[in-house]
């Protein structure tokens, strides 16, 4: 019997974890991101990078296909053993939590400076934790129907942004591939901040109640992200100049608040109000991955003793540390090195070494 068989989640409910995950922070600086190093030609490298996260998703499927029973965490222990296995999910469940607390606290810093100026930080991250806490203490399936209720209620977002095709210049894309080839694949390295999230698939696979249909759904979410960037991508393109664009630090806030509305003024405080949901949903998932690693390895049957530690540590922190602009953009620059490593490097590690590893127990049992 499947140990997880109480906590199971819907083919529906794993494509939104992983779809929100990934769209969550980097919808809102990705055209810039973009634009510093491929010019308009940056959507020919968000193409790039989501064939790239595509393939790596594959191969997280197929090794968890070998180990359906396992989490990620259980998995390092039987290959490696006991002590670098555990060396390895350290690492792990330390990327996770740095992941989620990069997140949060750009959160803050971003309704700081959009939505409400003179708020202490310690505030607004003990608002934000409340039902962060409440959601990730319930497990895997509570998640899972949080997401479905996010998808919902965000589902009227991207449509916002066609009002500002008013004034778009369509001739801002060509000529297409005038930076060259080599800005536009080194800025694939870009597009990897944004497409983080679907390494949560070690994590949820043995959590899914219909596996076989996992490479599908994984397929779908990342297929998902990769329209949302591409289409706020290219309207901030045709809607900006390639020298107003990078003086924008969210350009896709920028763009909503070029639009008027006779019943509604500065519309990206509403759009930012209902988004603190899919914010929320990137955080709540990777927070969820660092306290069941962290539960697991400590032999811990409960993850929620864990979340209460790291939750409160986040409040503590708040008091202190209050991150600048420059500071918030290094510390998503530090995540997306991090997670070239654990997301895209470490998928092809694990499954030549677990291809090996289990040709050699054939061999023995032979």
């Amino acid at each position: 019997m499947n140990k997880y068989a109480f906590n199971q989640i819907s083919l529906k409910q794993y494509i939104f974890i992983i779809f929100e995950a990934q769209v969550g922070i980097g919808v809102l600086s990705l055209p810039r991101d973009l634009a510093k190093t491929a010019g308009k030609d940056g959507w020919i490298s968000l193409l790039l990078g989501w064939i790239l996260s595509m393939l790596l998703s594959l191969v997280i499927i197929r090794i968890m296909k070998k180990n359906p029973e396992y989490t990620l965490f259980e998995l390092l222990s039987k290959y490696f053993g006991k002590w670098v296995g555990k060396s390895l999910s350290v690492l792990w469940i330390l990327y996770a939590a740095y992941a989620a607390s990069v997140v949060l606290f750009s959160t803050i810093h971003i309704i700081k400076i959009w939505i409400i100026l003179d708020v202490r930080d310690f505030i607004l991250m003990t608002l934000f934790v409340i039902p962060i806490y409440m959601i990730t203490k319930h497990g895997i399936r509570v998640i899972g129907l949080f997401a479905e209720l996010v998808f919902l209620v965000s589902l009227w977002m991207p449509f916002l942004l066609f009002y500002s095709f008013k004034d778009t210049h369509w001739l801002f894309l060509l000529p297409i591939g005038k930076e060259g080839l080599l800005p536009i694949l080194s800025t694939v390295k870009s597009t990897i901040l944004s497409f983080l999230g679907f390494e949560l698939a070690f994590i949820l696979y043995p959590f899914l109640k219909d596996k076989k249909s996992a490479s599908k759904g994984i397929i779908i979410a990342n297929s998902l992200s990769m329209f949302i960037f591409l289409m706020v991508t290219v309207i901030s393109y045709v809607r900006f100049s390639q020298d107003e664009i990078k003086d924008y630090a969210y350009p896709t806030l920028n763009l909503l608040k070029l639009i008027r509305l006779p019943f509604l003024e500065r519309l990206e405080i509403t759009f930012l109000s209902f988004y603190l949901f899919l914010l929320f949903m990137t955080i709540i998932p990777y927070l969820y991955t660092a306290v069941l690693g962290a539960s697991q390895l400590c032999g811990m049957p409960d993850h929620r003793n864990v979340l209460v530690i790291l939750v409160c540590l986040w409040i503590l922190l708040s008091f202190f540390f209050l991150p600048s602009s420059s500071q918030i953009t290094q510390m998503g620059k530090s995540w997306g090195t991090a997670g070239t490593f654990f997301a895209f490097v470490f998928p092809i590690f694990l499954w030549i070494y677990g291809w090996l590893f289990h040709l050699a127990r054939k061999e023995q049992k032979q």
